[in-house]
């Protein structure tokens, strides 16, 4: 299942994940200033295996720098419904697994604020995975590039798409009801 990240506990379980895995995967670590929410997966067994971040996004973000979403039609047209995806990752040994519960989280919180876009750095295998196994409606707006120690695809994801069409999407765990405290079905 997946769940906000409420308390001093859940938030160390989130870094301990992410950090884990961008130090696994020779990333450069970088601490967010701004968040607007904080995703655990946390197996049946209590295990937390998990992790999603979501930022805001402008044209002034320095996601920005890296790639030029602040130029892409798309996200332009959007300005105030676009919000950036980070820290996506799941513990080696759970790798293959969870990932439709991170997916859910990020499409329940952008249903819940009316959010279209998703932009972000995604990881190529990640990436194509979301792409062939999940259909993720996604565009990768340049080759991949060169960012914090290893190489990434800047990727814009139509998540109003999905929660648009919810049947669509196998995956997708999403709360039972609006007044649901977060918590997916898992």
């Amino acid at each position: 299942m997946f769940k906000r990240v409420e308390n001093e506990l859940e938030l160390a379980m989130f870094n301990g994940i992410w950090t884990t895995v961008w130090l696994e995967k020779g990333f450069e670590l970088e601490f967010s200033d701004e968040i607007l929410e904080r995703y655990v997966v946390v197996t049946d067994e209590g295990h937390y295996v998990g992790s999603a971040e979501i930022k805001p996004y402008g044209f002034d973000s320095s996601i920005n720098e890296t790639a030029a979403f602040d130029q892409h039609p798309v996200i332009r047209q959007a300005e105030g419904a676009v919000v950036e995806i980070d820290k996506m990752a799941v513990l080696n040994t759970y790798r293959g697994h969870f990932i439709s519960e991170l997916l859910s989280a990020t499409v329940e919180f952008a249903e819940r604020n009316k959010i279209k876009y998703f932009v972000t750095l995604m990881e190529p295998v990640l990436q194509r995975a979301l792409r062939i196994s999940f259909q993720v409606p996604m565009e990768k707006i340049s080759k991949k590039v060169f960012y914090k120690g290893d190489y990434v695809l800047p990727t814009i994801v139509n998540v109003k798409e999905i929660y648009s069409h919810k049947d669509r999407y196998s995956w997708l765990m999403l709360p039972r009801t609006a007044a649901h405290s977060g918590s997916g079905i898992g």
